[in-house]
């Protein structure tokens, strides 16, 4: 009888040391989250103000923050994150990912024990930008490693990790500052700079059980080392043959990716069929901000507060609580129900509808009390369907766009490109909804209600379906050429050529049982 190598979907239970390593090294993200969170409200602390302000009676809190300080708290971290993102895949091509996220939680030490023991401004300017380099890396080699550690059917849930971090760390910085915010003294900004060690602090700790990358080490021809990382990984969820096939497919993958390679990696994200994947993944990663979600976070209060709304902070904690449950919804969504790209186009035109209703009511009236409750409403919607859909799909699918070889080249310059984007909507916004300028105030969000439906067009047009498909797999289809609504139909050869292997290396013992493994079948 001929043998068949069954490769089953395993559930979330049997890959639980997998799971927990990802949630490990994605816990990172949260750094981001409470970043995000928490330094934003310092600026209306007076604690803060009377270090790094001026006094001014005419302000309800008594002082006022020059504007360039405002300014150059943001764009320095901004700037920061953005350097280490672009210099992530030089620094991965010598020491991988691992140590990519020690190199972070000393950065982020040495940044926070700057910002909480100065007084200086231009000092805490510094310990604003090394924060960004620590961010920057934090970010890339997270989302990096889980989608190279992750088993092919579980790498969209494992990936999305990050939104769900983010979200937790939005949601722990909010309430930090909530309980500060009243001090008078410096520990109302020291405490949450302070809370800045303690994901550093744990991750430190608990990579220390993490093991590196097996496609990392398989490309540094470090075999030995690479085969048990995987099964370190795998433990408990597959073994045998089914353990021996993706070992088989992945050192397959790792030799074809070589013979096509170049001499300079960063070069090589635009050559060939590469050229397509860097365009994809920096397409994925510019619909994060093309959704709005930077304009709306930035600025949703400051709308609420014009309308009248009151407890415009306590709509603020609200939003993120949703956009968790968002998250939720979303992990379980790329996991049982639907696919990348489908759960990407319903996800950008939600959010544009959301923005579109916004733009509506304050083009009937900008201050009316119910202009103000449409706001709050579907900002919360934006908030849930981002969270759920776009922001928990970015990631999975702009690390598995690309090849192994130039994973963290090719996510490091377009988290790059993120922050740039990222940086330019704040920078620009205020132009647009000032007063003194164009005074369009929540009418902006027609211009993000037309980015979102372009972002439709992108999705539906370009993006491919990826889900199931191993990372080898993946390379093999961009390799063919084939268009994106195409791929689902496409049938691999890595594979079989794969199981031809497994069979050849134990085709003494499949001799003398009288049976060879002849295909391969996939179960859920």
């Amino acid at each position: 009888m001929p043998g068949t190598v069954t490769i089953t979907d395993t559930s979330l239970w049997a890959n639980r040391k997998c799971l927990l390593i990802c949630c490990i090294v994605s816990i990172a993200n949260m750094q981001y989250g409470f970043d995000s969170a928490a330094v934003g409200a310092l600026q209306a602390m007076p604690g803060f103000l009377k270090v790094f302000g001026y006094e001014d009676s005419t302000s309800p809190l008594g002082y006022g923050i020059d504007s360039t300080v405002q300014q150059l708290i943001t764009s320095l971290l901004t700037l920061g994150s953005f350097v280490s993102s672009l210099v992530a895949g030089l620094f991965a091509a010598y020491l991988g990912r691992r140590e990519g996220l020690w190199a972070a939680c000393l950065l982020n030490a040495i940044a926070c024990g700057i910002q909480i023991g100065t007084d200086s401004a231009g000092v805490l300017y510094l310990g604003r930008l090394l924060l960004g380099f620590a961010n920057g890396f934090l970010v890339t080699f997270s989302n990096v490693y889980t989608s190279e550690a992750s088993p092919a059917h579980l790498r969209g849930v494992m990936v999305a990790l990050f939104a769900y971090w983010v979200n937790i760390g939005s949601m722990v910085g909010a309430v930090v500052v909530n309980y500060t915010k009243g001090r008078m003294d410096k520990l109302s900004y020291r405490i949450p700079l302070a809370c800045l060690y303690i994901v550093p602090t744990l991750l430190t700790i608990g990579l220390f059980w993490v093991p590196e990358s097996p496609r990392w080490l398989l490309h540094k021809g470090r075999e030995q080392q690479a085969r048990r990382a995987l099964e370190t990984l795998r433990s408990g969820a597959i073994e045998g043959d089914e353990l021996e096939l993706e070992w088989t497919e992945m050192i397959k993958g790792v030799e074809e990716e070589k013979r096509i390679a170049k001499n300079t990696p960063f070069m090589d994200m635009f050559r060939g069929h590469d050229l397509r994947r860097t365009l994809l993944c920096y397409g994925m990663i510019a619909c994060q901000t093309a959704s709005g979600v930077w304009f709306l976070i930035a600025y949703a209060t400051y709308f609420f507060a014009v309308a009248g709304i009151t407890k415009a902070f306590e709509f603020s904690i609200m939003n993120t609580c949703i956009g968790f449950l968002g998250v939720n919804i979303g992990m379980y969504a790329i996991r049982h129900l639907v696919g990348r790209r489908t759960i990407l186009i319903f996800g950008a035109m939600a959010c544009g509808l959301c923005e579109l209703a916004t733009a509506i009511a304050a083009s009937v009236n900008q201050t009316a009390e119910s202009t103000g409750k449409v706001l709050v409403g579907f900002t919360a919607l934006f908030m849930f369907f981002y969270n759920g859909c776009v922001g928990a799909a970015s990631y999975p699918v702009a690390t598995e766009l690309v090849s192994s070889r130039l994973r963290a080249w090719t996510v490091g310059t377009a988290t790059s490109l993120g922050y740039v984007l990222a940086w330019l909507t704040g920078f620009c916004t205020p132009y647009f909804i000032n007063p003194e300028d164009l005074n369009w105030g929540a009418k902006y969000g027609y211009i993000w209600a037309g980015s979102n439906f372009l972002c439709v067009l992108f999705f539906y047009f370009f993006m491919p379906e990826m889900k199931g498909r191993s990372l080898e797999e993946l390379d093999e289809i961009f390799e063919a050429g084939i268009p994106a609504r195409k791929f689902k139909q496409y049938e691999c050869r890595i594979i079989e050529e794969a199981m031809q292997d497994v069979d050849a290396h134990h085709s003494g013992l499949r001799e003398k049982q009288d049976g060879t493994v002849q295909s391969v079948e996939r179960i859920a």
